[in-house]
């Protein structure tokens, strides 16, 4: 662990360049006494974090990212179907007969975090969410109910809203995603809650948005929900093997009730175009 401050004063070396006249430059850090106090308190408690980390189910867990009506519920039950154990599961719900696959009680974790900050999943936030050590705690609680299991993992499109806090609670975590021509999103959105289009649009780009960025810290899998069944399938499989699962054969969770709403040429802000088309580059 890095050591604490022991002097007030940091010395910047002298640069080859002659940065600054070639001079070693002195900068006095002023710590207050409280600020003093909250890096301290900062420090052991990441600390903490990371050796609770370390205590969590191994191997290493998979998170599924997508946004909502997007597909994340078919590539969680292919996961599953290949052994991926999900815990507490949605089997079944009005709108998607063979269940979103979301473990229960890690929705309710994830909207009782955005719930307390003034935000829902069709609310979110626009700045980064830092957990309390509560949250921290209660967390922990969950991915302990995984223990003993060789593969696990997650499905909860909110959690693509606080990635953050899942991965400095696993740091090992892996990700596998999933995305829809906003089209098909906006269709399926109002179909199931007669949700405006330009409010859907708007949570498209939203969870899109982050999705894109952490595909470019940390590369994963990404699949299309719009590709053909066939290409589609093939791709999966290929994922499967990477996380070291059984490819489908046979019997598929897919099925046509899960993509009834199809692609619609309809025009769109350049915006949102251009971020669809982006992900279509990442996608394999």
């Amino acid at each position: 662990m890095a050591e604490p401050f022991k002097h007030n004063v940091l010395a910047l070396p002298q640069a080859s360049s002659g940065w600054l006249g070639g001079r070693s430059i002195f900068i006095a850090l002023h710590l207050e006494q409280e600020a003093y106090m909250r890096f301290i308190r900062n420090l052991f408690s990441r600390s903490e974090r990371v050796v609770e980390s370390a205590l969590v189910p191994g191997p290493r867990p998979v998170m599924v990212v997508g946004m909502h009506r997007s597909g994340t519920s078919f590539l969680t039950g292919s996961l599953q179907q290949a052994g991926l154990e999900l815990g507490k599961f949605s089997a079944w719900n009005p709108h998607n007969l063979k269940g979103n696959r979301e473990n229960l009680d890690i929705v309710a974790f994830n909207d009782g975090v955005l719930n307390a900050r003034g935000f829902a999943w069709d609310n979110p936030p626009t700045s980064r969410i830092l957990w309390t050590s509560e949250e921290y705690a209660r967390a922990r609680e969950l991915i302990a109910d995984f223990a003993g299991a060789p593969h696990w993992g997650f499905k909860d499109p909110r959690s693509l809203l606080l990635v953050d806090g899942w991965r400095e609670l696993l740091p090992d975590l892996r990700f596998v995603g999933i995305f829809r021509h906003p089209s098909a999103v906006v269709q399926s959105l109002h179909a199931r809650g007669g949700m405006p289009e330009e409010h859907a649009l708007m949570l498209w780009a939203a969870y899109n948005e982050r999705l894109l960025a952490l595909y470019r810290e940390q590369p994963f899998p990404l699949l299309c929900f719009d590709e053909d069944e066939v290409t589609l399938h093939d791709k999966l499989n290929q994922v499967l093997l990477e996380l070291g699962l059984e490819p489908l054969e046979g019997e598929r969770f897919f099925s046509a009730e899960l993509k009834h709403h199809q692609q619609l040429a309809i025009p769109l802000p350049d915006a949102l175009q251009a971020m669809y088309q982006q992900l279509r580059a990442y996608a394999r």
